[in-house]
């Protein structure tokens, strides 16, 4: 087997592990009964972990695209055979995970034109990065939320599937959106450095977007306790004003 084959190899075992198996572990682990308030962070993972990593190993942007929505909607059937009620609005879900998607493959993209060898590497590394926030939303600053695409996606999928629909998290749904179409630029710019310039002033503004208009909270709140007699309750913090006026309370 030659390095290539290795390397890709291991790519492939890190789309299945990041993006598959551990959110479907999380789905099968969460309360039925809270599973379409949790979807959130569970689905901005695996969206993660099989569109960034799956475009870096592919080097081709549409299978993460492909790859990351075939996923989520095999976790959603699989959240709604353990329990998990129909969706409240299909269509504003179906928004949310296209452009999420998008929005990670074009990252994934661009790790692997800046760095063919090693491209799906730094995806793996973002991907656990970010999916750490998830994890880990409740106790961190709101600055630092507002600031991460994964971030952005849970709020704009949980809205979706669990709150008010599209409208109520337009925000969070035009900056990934605009975050993708500026990375998709930066990578057919490449190898011109200034582009950077660009995604890095497009990234800050549409992080002030966010902050300016987060996506609405749920209608109810779930509390970062883990592993529940009945499963894990994954914090949830949608609307970053409501998770900054809970700290505070």
């Amino acid at each position: 087997m030659t390095e290539h084959s290795r390397t890709l190899r291991a790519g492939w075992l890190a789309v299945a592990l990041a993006g598959i198996l551990l959110p479907a572990l999380a789905v099968l682990r969460v309360d039925p009964m809270t599973l379409a308030a949790q979807s959130g962070p569970i689905l901005a993972a695996s969206l993660m972990g099989t569109g960034m990593i799956a475009a870096a190993v592919a080097a081709r942007f549409w299978v993460g695209v492909v790859l990351a929505l075939t996923t989520s909607v095999g976790l959603i059937a699989l959240a709604q055979r353990m329990g998990m009620a129909s969706l409240a609005h299909p269509l504003s879900t179906t928004l949310a995970l296209l452009v999420a998607s998008i929005s990670f493959a074009a990252r994934g993209t661009l790790f692997t034109r800046a760095h063919p060898r090693h491209g799906w590497i730094i995806a793996v590394l973002v991907v656990c990065g970010e999916a750490a926030t998830l994890l880990t939303a409740a106790w961190l600053p709101t600055w630092l939320l507002v600031l991460l695409p994964a971030q952005w996606a849970s709020a704009a999928i949980a809205t979706a599937m669990a709150g008010s629909g599209t409208r109520a998290a337009m925000a969070v749904l035009v900056a990934l959106a605009g975050t993708a179409v500026t990375t998709l630029l930066v990578a057919r710019l490449l190898p011109r450095r200034w582009p950077y310039a660009l995604m890095f002033t497009a990234w800050l503004a549409l992080s002030a977007l966010v902050a300016r208009h987060p996506a609405s909270p749920l209608k109810r709140a779930q509390s970062p306790s883990l592993w529940a007699p009945r499963g894990i309750r994954l914090p949830v913090v949608p609307s970053w004003r409501y998770a900054h006026a809970s700290r505070a309370r």
